[in-house]
């Protein structure tokens, strides 16, 4: 498992959270602008402070004000932790500070490792008071090698452009299947390279799209035929021998592409985050889904978020964190089957959900 907890003040509608604990699989549930989604982007504002675009993520999306909690006139400061489960227990944090200009700098940056011999955890400052961005990738140390491997493999996706601009539609450069982009904007080529070297995966994914899109036959992944190096989403309908592109595919059935090449693919990044993966998806894709994050949570972490009631009710209590509003901010609970041992006998989790037996609703 990737994370083990995270902290968070005073980040969007979060003002003080206790220490969340995650584990292989996290289904969040709850009401529209509980902070479902809030949660969810904690982890994309820790990924552009990771990669040094902590700045320039700021400017475009409203600067200081519109990522701490009430703005800057409520809060002072944005604290964030995050503990990650690696050979030694490794562990980030961070205080950031609002400056004159709206901007967000450090105040203090730290990594820590937990000592066995003393039952403590060993903190080291790493940057200065006043730095813009975080020093944590330029870092040599022993300890930051493990945040520094744990950070990279933690992505957030997001599918739900599907358009007809929609980067997933267009052509990708040939060779650039390194691992799926957050956005799906290089399908076409990892799929091509799981074709050529992962057939069983690729045959798996076609199986799983043929039996929630009954008119797919295959696809057909190979360069384009003037220029070489691009290459195109193309597929046959069964029946026909005429090549297809991927604006003929449903927005739905394009995301489940999307989905089920992250979640079948044979090397897994150690935490997959997704913001409610069903948009647009028919229950029986739905099921599908469910299935497909439960076999992917034996190899990586999954932190889901969801108002599908079909979704919910593939998991058990204890995967599911209910995200709720409580004196204006956002609380997170997790679900346990003890205390929900009388219902679950007559009723499934989405039903106890709809009648609002345990929280999560508007």
């Amino acid at each position: 498992m990737a994370i083990q907890s995270v902290k968070i003040y005073n980040f969007k509608s979060i003002k003080k959270s206790d220490e969340i604990k995650l584990q292989a699989l996290n289904i969040l549930i709850g009401p529209n602008g509980a902070g479902k989604s809030n949660f969810i982007s904690f982890f994309k504002f820790l990924n552009k402070l990771f990669e040094q675009q902590l700045q320039l993520y700021i400017s475009q999306n409203g600067r200081a004000d519109n990522f701490l909690y009430f703005g800057r006139k409520t809060s002072e400061m944005l604290f964030g932790q995050i503990t990650f489960d690696t050979e030694y227990n490794n562990r980030y944090g961070f205080k950031l500070v609002p400056d004159q200009a709206g901007n967000l700098i450090f105040a203090e940056e730290w990594s820590s490792i937990f000592s066995g011999f003393t039952n403590f955890w060993d903190n080291k400052k790493i940057n200065n008071p006043g730095a813009i961005e975080s020093v944590l990738p330029n870092s040599d140390g022993f300890r930051d090698k493990y945040l520094k491997d744990s950070f990279s493999s933690m992505k957030i996706y997001h599918f739900h452009d599907t358009g007809f601009n929609s980067k997933i539609k267009q052509p990708c450069t040939t060779n650039d299947y390194s691992r799926l982009y957050e956005d799906g904007r290089n399908l076409a080529a990892f799929l091509y390279k799981l074709q050529k070297a992962h057939p069983l995966h690729f045959n798996l994914i076609e199986k799983i799209i043929r039996s929630i899109a009954p008119f797919f036959n295959k696809f057909h992944l190979e360069p384009d035929e003037i220029d070489a190096s691009q290459i195109y989403l193309r597929w046959f309908e069964k029946g026909s021998d005429q090549v297809f592109n991927a604006h003929n595919f449903s927005d739905g059935t394009l995301r489940m592409i999307c989905l089920t090449t992250l979640m079948m693919q044979p090397e897994l990044p150690k935490t997959i985050i997704i913001d409610e993966p069903e948009l647009g998806l028919h229950p029986v894709a739905i099921e599908k889904l469910a299935s497909m994050i439960k076999t992917a949570s034996t190899k990586s972490q999954i932190i889901v978020s969801t108002q599908s009631v079909t979704l919910l009710n593939h998991f058990n209590p204890e995967d599911v964190l209910v995200v709720e509003r409580e004196n204006n901010q956002t609380v997170i609970k997790r679900l346990s089957s003890e205390n929900l041992q009388n219902w679950l006998s007559e009723y499934t989790l989405g039903e106890l959900w709809n009648k609002n037996v345990f929280g999560g609703r508007p």
